[in-house]
């Protein structure tokens, strides 16, 4: 293997996702050890899963790739750095404790309850495209497809609105500090204080938002335990990032995408019953959450290598949504893509608990975008967010009429 890529480094992806060099991959070497650089967290090497089969295979299988802490290691997660608070957010724990902490979740975090957001979500979008402050020069990532997600999660978790910009300006700071999806300590620690605040709040005086019901969920099992206070801003720390900073880049993807596939952008038009295949396709084309890390728990044997108890290893869903083994020309943009299996949302326990919303969310905003206006042009080139887990078009400057 030739021509390495330092994939532990933010700055690889500061002009999109290293693309050639995954194909070689999956070409090449479906089981790949990265070396450690100066920038691997914790001075380790990790392995690369690249081919789809493999990536599900490793979701499938909570039981060999943990996602928690694997002893003798002290810390553990979904990042390449190990965190010691593996094993508090459903994201970073196995069952029997992801399964307690899911449950306790779901209970706010209904399919009715994002369903009854619909309206709402709807006016909102209409009112971030009224509001544009000059559509001749627009700067789509800011006043456009960051606006809903932003709203949509802070609604479910009762962030107020005058606080919304903020929380959102901490995280998008803390992101492009740091390089490896983990919100850099400065900045983790201002959201963390203002949710141990707002749980505090709801504790004492619980409201109708779905964080209300999170915070006082019980499980029917007397023996299990309500969620803890570190448990709770834990999954504050988890929904907030995720809900506001995935769906905006899987929005900032979809627009630059249609724009560069303008073949696409008159189907959708012509056709828009193609809406629900077209999200997943922008899902699939995006794939805003690029990697994932586990923790191998014992000796075994994957994609015709093997990989030693304790070692890290990352499975690269953006590689697997691109995988000529499973999907036709993937280097195609195809609303009408049919089947679409892809993982953009990932498979198995940890598949994504916000994917109602998600798929609400791009939809409506699409459909209110492609009523609104007609012409769109790209001003300059785009800029990426030098991050290596939350991959993402930052800046897209258009014109639009």
């Amino acid at each position: 293997m030739t021509d390495a890529v330092d994939l532990s480094y933010g700055a690889t992806f500061e002009h999109g996702f290293p693309h050639d060099f995954f194909r070689k991959l999956r070409d090449e070497q479906p089981l790949y050890w990265h070396a450690p650089t100066q920038y691997c967290p914790d001075g380790e090497g990790f392995w690369v899963i690249s081919r789809y089969e493999d990536c599900v295979r490793v979701m499938r299988d909570p039981a060999t790739f943990s996602s928690d802490k694997v002893s003798p290691r002290t810390g553990g997660g979904t990042t390449l750095l190990d965190e010691p608070y593996a094993g508090m957010a459903m994201n970073n724990a196995d069952d029997p404790q992801h399964r307690r902490l899911r449950g306790l979740v779901s209970q706010g975090f209904t399919p009715r309850a994002i369903a009854d957001m619909e309206t709402d979500l709807r006016r909102r979008a209409k009112a971030i495209l009224h509001a544009i402050p000059d559509p001749a020069n627009c700067e789509f990532v800011t006043e456009v497809a960051r606006e809903l997600p932003l709203q949509a999660i802070c609604s479910i978790l009762g962030v107020p609105e005058e606080d919304r910009v903020q929380l959102s300006e901490w995280i998008d700071h803390g992101l492009m500090e740091q390089s490896d999806g983990v919100i850099s300590r400065e900045y983790l620690h201002l959201i963390r204080d203002y949710g141990r605040k707002l749980i505090e709040q709801k504790r004492q005086k619980p409201v109708n938002d779905i964080m209300s019901g999170i915070i006082h969920a019980r499980s029917d099992d007397p023996n299990e335990k309500p969620l803890t206070p570190l448990e709770l801003i834990n999954f504050f720390l988890l929904l907030f990032p995720a809900g506001a900073e995935t769906t905006r880049s899987a929005l900032s993807g979809a627009m630059l995408a249609l724009i560069e596939n303008p073949d696409q952008m008159a189907k959708l038009r012509a056709h828009p019953e193609l809406m629900p295949p077209a999200v997943e396709e922008i899902v699939r084309w995006t794939t805003p959450s690029i990697y994932k890390r586990r923790t191998a728990t014992s000796d075994t044997e994957i994609a015709g290598g093997k990989i030693k108890a304790g070692e890290k290893l990352s499975y690269w869903e953006i590689s697997a949504n691109r995988d000529e083994r499973v999907f036709r020309d993937p280097f195609k943009f195809d609303i009408s893509r049919d089947p679409n299996p892809h993982v953009g949302f990932g498979t198995g326990i940890h598949i994504c608990l916000g994917i109602a919303l998600a798929r609400m969310e791009i939809k409506i905003m699409m459909e209110e975008i492609l009523a609104r206006f007609g012409q769109f042009e790209i001003q300059s080139q785009p800029l990426w967010m030098p991050n290596n887990r939350l991959l993402g078009v930052r800046e897209l400057k258009l014109r639009i009429s």
